[in-house]
């Protein structure tokens, strides 16, 4: 018997992205209160991230193998998480508007002792927004729930000039990457 995978999130957006490679895997969310040093790079802030959350989940589930992730967007080197109200998320659209931007996702996996952490950055440039652009998607209420308060994958494509890296990354888990980290720690499917 395969030993099987378990994703240490609630995003249902990493849900999707593993349902469309068809791995068979369970959902066993972390409960665990993120911490981090502010002073950190944003690099080791989602590794960080993600590494707690497999961790967490782990502890419980020796025989598996378990993949948390975090993702973060990072603006000017300042981490711009979920928008706590539609102004903030107003804010956040208005700072990223005709600029460019990265979106860092930490991936840890752990299997028995054997843990892999790692993340992919990937760089988003978004066209100049009007504010009534702006406006109406945060009345959609889509941002509300998303780091850098957009989703590439939703309404908020139509802002999104290029990008320069894994877009799947920016969606929530860069999947091919994490395959073959899987892989290399003997996950088969």
């Amino acid at each position: 018997m395969t030993a099987k995978l378990i994703l240490a999130s609630g995003s249902p957006r990493r849900k999707e992205l593993l349902q469309q490679l068809h791995l068979p895997f369970s959902i066993q969310v972390s409960d665990l209160e993120e911490t981090f040093n502010e002073q950190d790079s944003p690099e080791n802030i989602v590794m960080s991230l993600a590494l707690q959350k497999a961790q967490e989940v782990a502890k419980n589930h020796f025989s598996s193998y378990v993949l948390g992730a975090d993702t973060v967007v990072v603006s000017e080197g300042r981490i711009l998480g979920k928008p706590v109200d539609e102004q903030d998320a107003i804010s956040t659209l208005q700072s990223l508007s005709g600029k460019t931007h990265q979106v860092m996702t930490g991936v840890a996996i752990i299997f028995g002792t054997n843990i892999v952490n790692f993340y992919e950055r990937t760089d988003v440039t978004f066209w100049e927004l009007t504010q009534s652009e702006i406006e109406r998607y945060v009345k959609s209420g889509e941002p509300m729930d998303k780091a850098g308060s957009y989703g590439i994958q939703g309404l908020g494509a139509a802002f999104v000039k290029g990008i320069y890296g894994d877009y799947f990354s920016v969606v929530g888990l860069p999947l091919a990457r994490t395959i073959r980290e899987l892989r290399s720690i003997g996950f088969s499917f």
